[in-house]
């Protein structure tokens, strides 16, 4: 994993450590890809192996509505809620987490500060932040670093506790989020034969989401294979089904390349079956519409990923 080295950063004067605090909340720990800035404690602490989590990407307008946009994310999640030292500002703090991950590599998926994120911003973080201090002093950063195992995004908001009382009076506070995107642990659930062979009747059609490709590629994976063999499984059982094997994907791309690559793909499952499981080619047809049929919205990571499949059309 790669791991930001926060130093000196001479512009502003203050060094980033991966010390625990004595006052930490018992188990807490930094991440190991963002520390914390220096001398501040962890007050609350929570580690996800795998969940869902909702990655505001624009204002919010109220705390009903949420985000105007967002982005769904899923993977192994830490949730980590700073206070930092007193004396310091909440532009301070932000600024050496701004500039320190977007120096080490991370790219911005968006940023805004005070007003410009919206009175409610802290009620669309995900679960809501227990932070509802000021909506004139906060600034949030979502970023991505892009990793061949898998991408990371960081999720900082900072703001300051004016109008309240106690320790925490006036001081900064940052809730850190950082999702490590991977595939869930798969071959737990197989679309099995019978399951095809119900919908196939009732609609003429499957979708399969047990058929595995890399970004941009039309190899079918290994792990693909438990699907390819219910698949195989169905045609033997029905003689006389023949099958369009239909490529779709989702809209990141051109067009005119999603329809090659979903192509691409159909004939790639095809040959597996064809050549892995005996199944005679006559009975199988290859075809791709690219994200020309989509079950649900691109705009999102969660709908992209329910549109990027492959289909049974029965013939």
């Amino acid at each position: 994993m790669r791991t930001l080295h926060f130093g000196l950063l001479t512009s502003l004067g203050v060094i980033f450590c991966l010390v625990a605090h004595a006052s930490d909340v018992a188990g807490s720990k930094d991440h190991p890809v963002v520390s914390r800035y220096a001398g501040s404690e962890i007050l609350k602490y929570e580690v996800k192996d795998f969940d869902s989590f909702t990655l505001p990407t624009a204002q919010v307008r109220d705390r009903r509505s949420g985000p105007t946009a967002s982005q769904a994310l899923e993977g192994h999640i830490t949730r980590i809620q700073y206070r930092a030292p007193e004396g310091r500002s909440a532009l301070e703090v932000f600024r050496n987490y701004q500039q320190s991950l977007l120096g080490g590599g991370f790219t911005s998926v968006y940023q805004c500060e005070n007003q410009a994120c919206g009175n409610d911003f802290s009620y669309a973080l995900n679960p809501p932040s227990v932070m509802h201090f000021s909506g004139k002093d906060q600034k949030y950063l979502a970023a991505r670093l892009s990793r061949p195992t898998g991408d990371v995004y960081v999720s900082v908001y900072t703001t300051a506790a004016y109008g309240v009382g106690g320790a925490n009076k006036n001081r900064v506070f940052t809730l850190l989020d950082v999702i490590e995107v991977k595939p869930m642990q798969t071959g737990q659930v197989v679309v099995d034969a019978n399951a095809m062979a119900r919908e196939i009747a009732a609609t003429g059609r499957v979708a399969l989401y047990g058929i595995y490709f890399d970004s941009g590629k039309a190899d079918v994976k290994p792990e693909s294979q438990a699907a390819l063999g219910e698949i195989a499984k169905l045609m033997k059982q029905d003689a006389a089904l023949k099958l369009l094997v239909v490529g779709h994907t989702d809209t990141a791309g051109a067009f005119d390349y999603n329809i090659d690559l979903s192509r691409r793909r159909g004939q790639s499952v095809v040959q597996a079956l064809v050549s892995g499981h005996g199944i005679d080619t006559a009975r199988l047809k290859p075809w791709g519409v690219g994200y020309a049929s989509p079950v649900a919205s691109n705009r999102a990571e969660d709908g992209r990923a329910k549109n990027r499949r492959v289909e049974l059309v029965a013939w």
